[in-house]
């Protein structure tokens, strides 16, 4: 089976989030040369393959077999991939059966490594997140068989195939303001207290404003107002409480504690309640580290162009590693139509793709 065949096997598989449609057990068969474990949960659908060479590191490649919702508006059928003007479209073409079809194949064909090559699948990145990457982990952790270096092929460049490596995420941290006041006639507001006339002294001070100033690695984490409501869509009566949502992409600068302390900072005296949740934590991969500078030349020796350091960009499985202790960097094809209706890529970029790991694991 060829790279396209592979590529276009994968995006054939109705793979909506939490299902893999079935990707999983091709995969499994396919795959046959090395040690299959399935660590499922809840529904999801977890794969970890692991293939031993020698005593030396442990390298993993590690991606999602679950898509977005396609939705609608498609010039063709999602989960029937077909090439057209020089482009694959299929729902997952970049996000990221490219990149788990480049490892796979990469990894099928090696013949000798140094150490350990594993490969770690999920059918819950899109969703959740719950039961997918980390419970794989755990599994890991507890055998004492995490990887000491890991490559989640989500797609990362930017302009042109091999210019940005991702080494860290920022963190997500999501928080819910209810503020009360008292309910009343519009024409009689002495007799009410209106909650947003509460709020709006103390917006200026928080909608847009930096938590932090941002380093070498990451912006600045700024806090974001999602969502602001009150009343009863009505002229005539004033709200009686205010929801507000906001969200903070957080730096390893920012914690949720320093978060909640910024809120209740700017409410102090006022009656409310505050939820806070960090739904995922930031991660940051040293720049020194072997499988930074190990993949940077694998882009350079196959693309002639020098990557730069990113860690923009919503979250990934990538965290999970992160919080593990294992050094991971991401890296995959170009990002453009990622969740869009019409996602496409390049068999030039897959093949790229594939070439850079192999030039990888003879580098590790």
């Amino acid at each position: 089976m060829d790279i396209k065949e592979l590529f276009f096997k994968l995006l054939s598989f109705r793979s909506i989030t939490p299902d893999d449609g079935g990707a999983i057990d091709f995969i499994k068969k396919y795959m046959d040369d090395f040690e299959a474990i399935r660590i499922d949960k809840n529904g999801v659908k977890n794969l970890f393959l692991y293939r031993n060479f020698g005593t030396g590191k442990h390298l993993c490649f590690a991606g999602h077999l679950d898509v977005v919702p396609p939705g609608d508006g498609w010039s063709s059928d999602p989960f029937v991939p077909v090439e057209k003007n020089g482009f694959i479209y299929a729902r997952g073409a970049q996000d990221m059966k490219s990149g788990v079809c480049a490892f796979l194949k990469a990894s099928k064909e090696l013949k000798s490594f140094n150490g350990t090559l594993s490969i770690l699948l999920t059918s819950d990145e899109e969703g959740d997140a719950k039961y997918g990457t980390v419970e794989v982990l755990k599994y890991l952790k507890e055998r004492d068989f995490l990887p000491d270096f890991a490559v989640v092929a989500e797609p990362t460049c930017e302009r042109v195939f091999g210019d940005t490596i991702k080494i860290g995420r920022r963190g997500s941290i999501n928080g819910r303001l209810e503020l009360y006041g008292k309910q009343g006639h519009a024409a009689y507001p002495k007799k009410a207290t209106n909650p947003v006339n509460l709020i709006a002294p103390i917006l200026p001070k928080i909608a847009g404003v930096n938590l932090d100033e941002g380093d070498e690695n990451f912006e600045p984490s700024q806090f974001v107002i999602t969502d602001i409501r009150a009343g009863m869509e009505v002229t005539n009566v004033t709200p009686n409480d205010l929801k507000m949502m906001f969200n903070v992409r957080n730096s390893t600068l920012t914690s949720a504690s320093l978060v909640e302390h910024f809120v209740k900072e700017r409410f102090k005296g006022l009656p409310f309640k505050l939820d806070i949740k960090q739904s995922s934590k930031p991660f940051l991969t040293d720049k020194n580290s072997k499988i930074v500078k190990a993949i940077s030349k694998s882009i350079q020796n196959i693309t002639g162009i020098t990557p730069k350091l990113s860690t923009t960009g919503g979250t990934s499985d990538a965290r999970f590693f992160g919080e593990f202790g294992v050094d991971t960097v991401e890296f995959g094809v170009k990002n453009d139509t990622i969740h869009s209706v019409n996602e496409r890529t390049t068999l030039n970029e897959v093949e790229s793709l594939y070439e850079v790991f192999k030039n990888l694991i003879k580098e590790m």
